[in-house]
């Protein structure tokens, strides 16, 4: 009886709280994937001038009504949306009801029964609510009609959200609608400041209090458990506001390496018992902007590794899912990031509790993208985002507008609704003790390094353009950006590409032009190659890997570059591997021996030695493979490193004779016969010219050429020597080239050369053509599985890999990893193809591949920045490579590693092995 007593109890009074909690009753649906259909009426372009249904929320273009705006196109359409729902709601006797808008874009009219909510509200993304407790039908049926303006009556919202952005522009309601009922007496919301100290400060703002009222605060586990006492205070009816405040033995506080949360129960209770219950996550931690010094977090300073982050999806424009806001969290935090940056309005509410929950450092912002609202809206739009977002403790600053969209008659607003007075910056600019210039090339961080003394982080650097930007140069700029005095890290322009699938336009996807392709992951989140080297150079256990040599004794220097976490949390696993040879179908490594290095006691900024503990037999394996785990067992980077230098030929290739040599000649070639296979040599070039096997022919020509330098054969001969046969060819010119190929019976034909250049080169090494519709795929040991710039060689890892022939242009399609380009450290590629693959072998470390050449954008900008170098052949094997830029800027400014290559005449000797005995 005791038991069922206590059930029964517990029961009643968990009733009695949630039917004084807010009931939330949601008219449209609740993200991309769960929506419900209103009736849609669109006045101009496509499915125009009719009544019909659409997905609430949504962005009707995508819907297939309406004209597609990209920001700053010149062709501006101004259609309107009108919308109807039925929706029915008992008699609420005593309780007050609000509609609430999470985003509407732009101008939006609110009906109730044919009674306007309110005022017309103006600003996209901010929410919004009325009071309809007053307009609604005691029948319980009742009509919600809205009218949604893609463009604004107020010419300031067009300046700040559509004009002047660089963005889509969408129509549309397109995050969800909802019903609030509440009591007659109610809390609208609270403000909370809760320190690393353990202090607490709650600003609870409520409706209709009385005398006798209670206003009472517990502090929870997000499990529930009860932390600490409540605090309660007896209301006063005439403030605005009611401040309770208390103080909590070491809390476990909040960061991004550690996002601990707390929730806090606020209860509004008199004679009779409760009579309303609002739940605020929050989290203990203390933000401080350090005048000439930096930003610290919980007293610690931290260093802001971020991006830029559109809400966007390429199907459902800025229509998302939680499962999409999870997903772009988690893969921020693989990247080794720990912020994010607000581009350039507010996120979705969910997107900030996952921030709080994963994770990231945020900066929030106001729309205004080199243009501002006026003061009258901007305050609405001000209190509106504050308000809604004030409780996070994932967000760090305000920004207020970015690149001249700041109305500095709004600065001071963000501190009369946060009791936390985060500072409000104006990115791009100078402003509140902060450098956040945008772009500046290398040398202009050098001049702010060496001078400035704001707190410097910039909010945008690093731009990326389809292959561009992003972690090309990022080596170099991070290291330099760290010597600042007051550093606080930078955000990279940006996440992800903006390309929208066209309802109009059977499906393509468009990132209009060369706006928006900017992303270091695609419109689905396709990862690009900058991924992993972000991942690399970002990673707060920090390597900076060196070749193994014989003396190598499995100690590795080791950086922490964690805020707050000792690596003894983290965890150390070392792998031993064989690679499987150019003749194996497979591509897997064998794993030989497998280990735990030692726990390494480091606190954060400090620089040690890990030590692997690896057995005595280490150098008879192929490779080397450390990886780092984090205290939440999450990979934070797998380095590698080749233990051997290529191997010698005649382990790879069996000696197998199967006939003599044989040499012919003619007017024009010069035909060598080895082992059934004929070689043909061009007399006036020569170049090889193809290969013939008994039953096809491989179209290798052209080569080798010494790549980007003009020369003329000087020398051509051919003999027999010591059984072998020897083609030889000199050429001179601007560079100098010698040539000599050596066939031998049961051996693959060995190629040596030397060759010497002088001046400046965006590449260095010899080619050779081989025709591009005749390639399916490659496999080769080497950096894969991505391709590589001189200024973006970090993130790839050694192994063997194999890639299909794809055309993929980056930014532009998404099939990655893109098969043309160079690659790094390259052994030994099998070209795979429609006559007979071959293997081509390099006895020299540190060979770049190149395979083929990079289509151009559709779009490509006029200054090239974003299209390096490359030889006029197709397959190349090259000792040096181009680097790339960023859309603003060319490689030639980013940097060391950017710089092109210097070649003083000295001589640099190669040899290649080809095997065409497949």
């Amino acid at each position: 009886m005791k038991k069922i007593f206590f059930y029964l109890l517990f029961t009643f009074i968990s009733v009695t709280v949630f039917s004084q909690e807010t009931i939330t009753r949601y008219l449209s649906g609740t993200d991309k994937d769960h929506t419900v259909l209103w009736d849609f009426y669109c006045t101009g372009g496509r499915n125009s001038g009719k009544w019909t249904k659409i997905a609430v929320p949504s962005n009707w273009e995508l819907q297939g009504f309406g004209t597609y705006n990209y920001g700053h196109d010149k062709v501006k359409a101004n259609e309107q949306g009108l919308y109807k729902h039925d929706f029915f709601l008992k008699s609420q006797s005593g309780k007050k009801v609000f509609i609430v808008f999470e985003g509407s874009m732009t101008d939006t009219k609110v009906m109730i029964n044919g009674k306007q909510a309110g005022p017309i509200r103006q600003g996209s993304f901010y929410r919004f609510k009325y009071d309809i407790t007053n307009l609604l039908n005691p029948t319980g049926k009742n009509l919600l009609e809205v009218t949604v303006d893609k463009t604004s009556a107020n010419s300031s919202v067009n300046d700040a959200e559509r004009r002047n952005s660089d963005f889509w522009v969408f129509g549309g309601i397109f995050r969800p609608v909802y019903l609030e009922i509440v009591p007659k007496t109610f809390t609208d919301r609270v403000a909370i400041n809760a320190k690393a100290d353990g202090s607490f400060r709650l600003d609870v703002y409520s409706q209709n209090l009385k005398n006798d009222d209670l206003i009472e605060a517990q502090v929870q586990k997000l499990s529930g458990e009860n932390v600490g006492k409540p605090i309660s205070v007896k209301v006063d009816p005439l403030g605005s506001n009611q401040e309770l405040r208390g103080n909590f033995a070491k809390p476990l506080l909040w960061s991004a390496e550690f996002p601990n949360l707390y929730q806090v129960l606020v209860s509004i209770k008199n004679n009779q018992g409760l009579v309303h219950i609002v739940r605020q996550k929050f989290g203990f931690r203390t933000v401080e902007l350090r005048a000439n010094d930096g930003l610290y977090v919980n007293s610690k300073k931290i260093i802001l590794k971020g991006c830029n982050r559109h809400s966007f999806w390429p199907e459902t424009g800025r229509t998302l899912s939680h499962q999409i806001q999870v997903m772009d969290v988690k893969l921020m935090k693989e990247m080794n990031m720990n912020a994010v940056r607000m581009s350039h309005y507010p996120p979705d509410r969910d997107f900030l509790d996952v921030c709080d929950s994963l994770g990231l450092y945020v900066l929030d912002e106001l729309t205004g993208w080199q243009a501002k609202y006026d003061t009258i809206v901007g305050q609405k739009l001000v209190k509106e985002l504050v308000v809604r977002d004030v409780n996070h403790p994932s967000i760090l600053l305000w920004d207020n507008g970015n690149e001249g969209g700041w109305n500095t008659g709004l600065d001071n607003d963000y501190a009369l609704y946060d009791p936390q007075k985060r500072t409000v910056i104006h990115p791009w600019e100078k402003f509140n003790g902060t450098d956040t210039k945008h772009y500046q090339d290398y040398n202009g961080i050098a001049k702010t390094v060496a001078s400035g003394q704001e707190v410097f982080f910039p909010t945008e650097f690093m731009h990326g353009l389809y292959d561009g930007g992003a972690g090309a140069s990022l080596d170099d700029f991070w290291s330099l950006m760290l010597q600042h005095p007051h550093a606080a890290g930078g955000f990279i322009w940006a996440f992800l590409d903006e390309a929208v699938i066209r309802t109009d336009k059977n499906g393509i996807y468009d990132s209009d032009g060369n706006h928006a392709p900017d992303g270091i992951v695609g419109p689905h989140r396709e990862k690009e190659a900058s991924f992993y080297t972000i991942k690399e150079i970002w990673s707060p256990v920090y390597i900076n890997p060196q070749p193994i040599s014989q003396s190598f004794n499995g100690k590795i220097p080791v950086e922490n570059r964690y805020d707050f976490t000792n690596l003894n949390q983290c965890t150390f696993i070392w792998k031993l591997v064989k690679f499987p040879s150019a003749s194996d179908n497979s591509t897997v490594s064998m794993q030989q021996a497998k280990g735990t290095a030692e726990r390494l006691n480091l606190d954060p900024g400090k620089s040690g030695i890990l030590n692997l503990n690896l057995p005595a037999s280490w150098p008879e394996s192929d490779a080397l493979y450390l990886t780092a785990y984090g205290p939440d067992k999450k990979e934070l980077f797998t380095w590698s490193w080749p233990i051997a230098g290529p191997p010698a030929i005649e382990k790879i290739i069996p000696s197998s004779p199967k006939a003599g040599i044989e040499a012919e000649e003619t007017d024009q070639s010069i035909v060598v016969k080895c082992d059934g296979i004929s070689y043909y040599f061009d007399k006036t070039t020569g170049y090889i010219q193809k290969v013939i096997k008994p039953s096809v022919t491989i179209s290798l020509s052209g080569g080798p050429v010494l790549a980007g330098v003009k020369t003329t054969l000087e020398k051509f001969d051919h003999k027999t020597v010591n059984g072998q046969y020897v083609v030889e060819a000199n050429y001179h010119g601007a560079g100098s080239l010698n040539v000599k190929w050596t066939f031998a019976p049961g051996n693959p034909v060995k190629l040596e050369y030397q060759y010497a250049q002088n001046g400046t080169a965006d590449f260095v090494g010899i080619t050779f053509n081989y025709p591009e519709e005749k390639i399916t795929g490659m496999k080769w040991l080497g950096r894969g599985p991505y391709r590589v710039w001189k200024n973006r060689l970090k993130g790839q890892q050694f192994g063997v890999w194999h890639k299909t022939y794809n055309n993929t242009i980056t930014g532009e399609s998404w099939d990655y990893p893109e098969f043309k380009g160079y690659h790094a450290e390259v052994n030994w590629v099998t070209i795979e193809n429609k006559e007979s693959p071959f293997t081509i072998f390099s006895g020299d470390k540190n060979m770049y591949l190149q395979m083929l050449r990079p289509g151009r954008e559709k779009d490509a900008l006029k200054n090239n920045n974003v299209e390096p170098a490359f030889p006029d052949g197709s397959i190349g094997f090259l000792n040096a490579i181009s680097a790339i830029g960023t859309k603003f800027q060319s490689a030639e400014v980013m940097g060391p590693q950017a710089q092109k290559n210097h070649a003083d005449g000295e001589t640099i000797a190669g040899t290649l092995w080809f095997d065409f005995n497949h």
